[in-house]
């Protein structure tokens, strides 16, 4: 009570026991407990600052430190593994849907021999579904990997790619231009924070020795990161929430695995009742020949005597290491889903799991694998399109009006390689049914199972035809020359040729 609520009670102690009963009411009025001082949250101190001045003292921390877990942790790369096979599993197929068929064929030809190693990597050592692979990676663990495009004068066609690691984005480089952009963390900015260019650290073929850096403009980098904020302009680890939690997992299951080593050893020490007494060091009142214990092993069937008053006590660790698996996996469980997957996609144990509860989960992390899947189609589409331009500039495709009409032989799409189901036949006729009701098209269940739904057609007649060829039903469906049509509600026969796709835009 201060001063005022003294001297209130003194003159009126009515008045001053209802002014203390409203005071702590007030004291127990609250809006947002995660807001309050209290007792639990006295040590719960932050800040708001922006997104960079947040991330820029923590960044190379966090990456070394996610590294470490990418080279020693098993429940770390449970999960990065589970990002590369399901975000580009078996890789993709590029499906052209421009105008032209000749032309889409002749560029599908192009861009998978492009994506050989030799031609699509400056160092020759990855193909294009590699290269892919590790940039997800990379994404997950360093928060992200910059793509340069390289223009040389060997290979397939003078464009290839250059994988750059965030590392080597000069920080060092800061501060304000003199055409007035800013660099921060090596990357340099206009006045609505848009990448201009790029300051690459050199190093040399040892790793540590350093030169000037060098200056890559914008418009050949794609930077692959993942922004979280609007004032975020360099990349942190999307793996920053659980690295706690991965680190903490592993340290206890090294301390239970130590703890199950000794349990398997039978541990003995000697305990000594009688301490040695006398004048002097080493001296015993018991002048009887004494037993030295060191270097000496329990064998089977082994009879000893100890020295007077000695004791045998043998160390026997309590618990076992099945207590260990319901706090191991709920570790795990909450890592997977600090990440977006559930359990079992992580650590790929489906003992508690049925078919509805399995298909259940993978279409929940199908959605999660999904967002990067975007992510990664963007950096691909990007490269096609620079390389479908250097393969018209470098004449290995002629394409008389390909300025004019870019954006038609631009026109692309990606085929995901299809997954194997658990049950195929359900899968089958869920399939099936959605076609023949409309909910799906012949197109998109073809696309989904990673294939070209023009192929897949040209395939069936193929077969079909030689099967009837020969005088085999393979049980597909032939129409014949007559169609039947309704036209204002009256049947008429006539006869439809078989259309063929013919080449528009021919040259």
């Amino acid at each position: 009570m201060n001063w005022l609520d003294k001297a209130i009670s003194f003159i009126s102690p009515e008045w001053g026991a209802k002014r203390a009963a409203w005071r702590s009411n007030l004291d127990e009025i609250r809006n947002y407990d995660a807001g309050n001082y209290s007792r639990l949250n006295a040590g719960w101190a932050v800040t708001n600052r922006s997104a960079e001045a947040t991330d820029q003292a923590y960044r190379d921390v966090v990456r070394a430190r996610a590294r470490d877990l990418e080279r020693n942790s098993d429940i770390m790369n449970s999960v990065l593994r589970s990002y590369r096979r399901n975000v580009i599993g078996a890789g993709f197929q590029l499906q052209v849907n421009g105008k032209n068929s000749r032309i889409n064929k002749e560029l599908e030809r192009l861009w998978k021999k492009w994506c050989k190693a030799r031609n699509c990597d400056v160092t020759g050592t990855q193909n294009f579904m590699q290269i892919m692979r590790m940039a997800v990676t990379r994404k997950k663990v360093d928060g992200g990997i910059l793509f340069v495009k390289v223009y040389t004068n060997d290979g397939m066609i003078p464009f290839k790619l250059q994988m750059i690691e965030v590392d080597e984005l000069d920080n060092m480089h800061t501060g304000t231009q003199k055409n007035g952009n800013r660099v921060i963390g090596g990357i340099e900015y206009n006045k609505y924070n848009r990448p201009i260019g790029y300051w690459i650290r050199q190093y040399d073929i040892d790793g540590f020795t350093l030169s000037a850096p060098r200056f890559v403009p914008a418009k050949d980098v794609i930077f692959y990161y993942t922004k979280n904020r609007p004032s975020q302009v360099r990349e942190m680890s999307d793996m920053s929430p659980t690295i706690p939690r991965i680190r903490d997992t592993n340290e206890f299951m090294t301390a239970v695995s130590v703890k199950e080593r000794i349990a398997a050893c039978l541990s003995v020490f000697i305990k000594k009742t009688l301490p040695p007494v006398g004048i002097g060091r080493g001296t015993n009142s018991d002048n009887s020949a004494k037993h030295d214990y060191d270097g000496k092993t329990l064998t089977p069937g082994m009879i000893k005597e100890l020295n007077a008053g000695d004791d045998v006590q043998v160390v026997n660790p309590t618990g076992q290491a099945t207590d260990a698996t319901a706090f191991t996996k709920l570790q795990q469980r909450m890592i997977g889903a600090g990440q977006g997957l559930s359990y079992e996609a992580t650590s790929r144990d489906m003992s508690e799991t049925n078919y509805a509860s399995a298909r259940q989960g993978a279409i929940e992390d199908e959605m999660t694998y999904q967002e990067e899947v975007d992510a990664i189609m963007d950096v691909m589409d990007e490269i096609y399109e620079s390389f479908v331009i250097s393969c018209v500039l470098s004449g290995q495709i002629q394409i008389k009006d390909f300025w004019d009409k870019k954006e038609n032989y631009l026109d692309h799409t990606w085929i995901k390689a299809p997954k194997k189901w658990i049950d195929p036949q359900k899968e089958s006729n869920a399939t099936k049914t959605a076609m023949n009701t409309g909910q799906k098209t012949f197109k998109e269940i073809a696309a989904e199972a990673g294939k070209d739904w023009r192929q897949q057609i040209d395939d069936m007649a193929e077969v079909i035809a030689y099967g009837k060829k020969k005088g085999i039903d393979l049980g597909g469906v032939i129409f014949d020359e007559k169609v039947e049509s309704k036209e204002e509600g009256s049947k008429t026969n006539e006869k439809k040729p078989i259309e063929k796709p013919d080449d528009e835009g021919e040259e």
